[in-house]
């Protein structure tokens, strides 16, 4: 079973909502990258995303952006990302998944980027620059490597919603807002409607993401789905504290994790 079907499957039998973070690898350093992932698991983390650095990383605000550019200047690769996951995997157990941009793994070569995640310990791929209509760009050899293609639905989705819903795996990642990434203080989505229609079809759990900032926020939002992905909060204290960020992000994931149950 892939880790984060059994992530989600324990979270039920529990009775409580998931906290999915995201950190960018290689920001500041991968040495602080591997620290910090192991205090957020260590603190409360269900499921850690760990952002693969893009020149042009379309679907993220600024904070991810200044993030992305420092990890690429520090030297980041692909291959240091995927020795940084073999590091924490003899720590933990728990499913990490990374956030990237197709040309990426097409660059890399399909199968062998999935053939590495299989063989390094990554569970799933989220990819917001590829539409859910040409999924089969990645999905068969993703399948073939037992890593999930996490779908992405978002109030802008429209007649799609249900169609993706229906069609995810692993879960399904809900936009909360239409736009980028980044610390909202408002939302102008009906979430009821936007939740009733991802509901009535989805076929695995669905958490939600973009601008959730707070233990309050993150509360909130959980009352709709099965977990909440908390982003640029998290990227902001690696920006200010830089290699002593660790312990500042863990206190921030255990308060998030506590406030969603």
């Amino acid at each position: 079973m892939n880790r984060i079907d059994k992530c989600f499957a324990d979270l039920k039998a529990q009775g409580k909502k998931a906290v999915i973070t995201f950190i960018t690898a290689g920001d500041p350093d991968m040495a602080t990258t591997e620290k910090t992932a192991l205090e957020m698991f260590d603190k409360g983390a269900d499921i850690i995303e760990l952002g693969v650095p893009f020149s042009d990383p379309i679907a993220e605000g600024v904070t991810i952006q200044k993030s992305s550019l420092r990890s690429l200047q520090g030297g980041t690769t692909l291959d240091k990302i995927f020795d940084c996951v073999v590091n924490i995997r003899r720590q933990t157990d728990k499913p990490l998944i990374l956030m990237m941009y197709l040309n990426t793994i097409f660059v890399y070569g399909t199968d062998k980027f999935f053939a590495a995640c299989a063989e390094k310990g990554v569970d799933g791929v989220i990819v917001p620059d590829m539409p859910y209509e040409e999924r089969e760009e990645i999905l068969p050899v993703a399948e073939k490597y037992g890593i999930h293609n996490i779908n992405l639905v978002s109030p802008a989705s429209g007649e799609r919603i249900k169609t993706i819903a229906g069609d995810s795996a692993g879960f399904l990642y809900c936009v909360s807002t239409n736009g980028v990434t980044g610390v909202r203080s408002e939302y102008k989505t009906d979430f009821d409607e936007f939740f009733r229609l991802i509901g009535e079809s989805a076929k695995c759990p669905y958490c939600v993401g973009f601008g959730i900032s707070s233990p309050e926020q993150a509360k909130k939002m959980s009352a709709y789905c099965d977990g909440v992905i908390v982003g640029s909060a998290i990227v902001r204290i690696m920006e200010a504290e830089g290699v002593n960020a660790p312990e500042k992000v863990g206190a921030f994931v255990a308060s998030l994790k506590e406030a969603v149950n």
